[in-house]
């Protein structure tokens, strides 16, 4: 199932938003990850441990965000290669509804099925 030129264009609009708008994340997102002040004269012990978790949950956050960007930039490089859309396992088209759920997947719904 090869997509329209018109829906490829829909798609790397698509990629292109969700790139904007994870690195806009990322910008707000690294400061939660700097290193926690563990002066025990300036905090308590339970609001050490609410800020070394609430840390750990910002970096988990980062590398997701991080891993998303590499998938999306990964999807627009297949855009400009003529391969989004296709499946990399077995190289027939990805249904457009699997790409409207996930537009950086890369595989037919078959493959990845295989997959798991």
């Amino acid at each position: 199932m090869n997509l329209t030129e018109k829906n490829l264009r829909l798609f790397e609009s698509l990629l292109l938003k969700l790139k904007a708008e994870l690195q806009e994340a990322g910008e707000t997102g690294e400061q939660a990850e700097d290193v926690v002040e563990l002066d025990q004269t300036r905090i308590g012990r339970l609001s050490r441990m609410d800020a070394l978790q609430a840390q750990a949950m910002s970096k988990e956050t980062g590398r997701r965000r991080r891993e998303q960007l590499v998938k999306i930039d990964a999807a627009l490089e297949r855009v400009k290669a003529g391969e989004f859309g296709d499946c990399l396992e077995c190289g027939e088209g990805i249904h457009p509804g699997r790409l409207n759920a996930d537009p950086t997947a890369t595989l037919c719904i078959a493959c990845a099925e295989a997959h798991e």
